[in-house]
């Protein structure tokens, strides 16, 4: 029996339909269920159960022996939310609970952090647990995510497999539930197929030309990948960088998604909102370094290989993972 947190949102229910690919379905699909656009992430998986978040504790009680791993991903993702008493609520004290239910029942534990963490990069982008103390997130969500991690390496009891990973930009199908906090490449299909054309920010940076700024923009499917290695693997405890290693500008990104619609490019340049533009982030790479030295083998897709995947499969469809 495996539990999956999040299990309506977009890694969660991919995660779900990647466990079945491998014939795991005894899953115990946790989450609020309220959304009825995000439930159908859900259509056509096999899942044993749907609980409850609130109610995940008091079943975890009783069913806890036969529980055999606990993918913690469900959180409170809006990096625009300033309401610090509620992602505390979800992001921290949940995922506390859900830390010490596995030191008391002996279950393995992957849960998601967040590259939100890193800030703007003052100290790079390296998983080294020595410097999450020093690390100064741009946004409550971030610091929400880096408080726990914080938390959970200072902590005497620990689960006997830990692994807390660094999401960076995932982007890939499920995320249509989203609205504006979806991936770039689902805005850009959206944009391009209404108007032809994509509106990407100017650059407020004289380092950075318009369409320049970067990030480490990872497809779902490797992240699936790498959370299927470590529920095998079951050693090596610790925070993780999950992107590819090679960071891409917005450019790159959206000229893939004009050529995998095979639409003519069209860009032109906005002001980044005044209210962000202290907030935003240049550059973000991941140092993949970690993962790899514990056997991590399997290249990541391309940003090419990903976007061309997702919109010609997913989106141009409306197909789910």
């Amino acid at each position: 029996m495996i539990v999956v947190t999040g299990a309506a949102g977009f890694i969660g229910s991919c995660m779900i339909e990647r466990l079945n690919k491998d014939n795991f379905n005894y899953i115990i699909a946790v989450d609020d269920f309220s959304n009825e656009a995000k439930n159908k992430n859900l259509e056509g998986k096999k899942i044993q159960e749907r609980v409850h978040r609130d109610d995940f504790f008091a079943w975890l009680d009783k069913n806890y022996e036969e529980v055999e791993f606990i993918f913690h991903l469900g959180a409170r993702t809006d990096t625009a939310e300033f309401d610090m008493e509620l992602l505390n609520k979800l992001n921290l004290d949940y995922t506390k609970q859900m830390w010490e239910a596995c030191c008391k029942y002996y279950i393995p534990l992957v849960y998601a952090s967040s590259a939100a963490t890193y800030g703007l990069g003052e100290f790079g982008y390296d998983d080294n647990e020595e410097v999450v103390e020093k690390l100064q997130p741009l946004n409550p969500y971030g610091v929400s995510k880096n408080e726990f991690d914080k938390w959970a390496l200072k902590q005497e009891k620990k689960p006997f497999f830990w692994a807390g990973l660094k999401f960076f930009n995932v982007y890939g199908p499920n995320e249509y539930h989203k609205s504006r906090m979806a991936s770039v490449i689902m805005h850009a299909f959206n944009q391009i197929t209404k108007t032809d054309g994509m509106k990407l920010f100017r650059s407020h940076n004289p380092e950075f030309k318009d369409g320049e700024q970067t990030r480490d923009f990872v497809y779902v499917k490797d992240v699936v990948d790498v959370m299927m290695f470590l529920l095998h693997h079951r050693k090596d405890s610790g925070l993780y960088n999950l992107g590819t290693g090679n960071a891409r500008t917005f450019l790159d990104l959206t000229r893939a998604t004009f050529k995998a619609l095979d639409v003519a490019e069209n860009i032109s340049f906005i002001d980044t909102p005044e209210d962000i533009r202290d907030k935003y982030q240049y550059f973000t790479e991941a140092n993949m370094d970690k993962l790899r030295k514990i056997g991590y083998d399997k290249p990541f897709h391309t940003l090419e290989e990903g976007v061309t995947d997702y919109v010609q499969n997913y989106l141009k469809e409306g197909k789910y993972y």
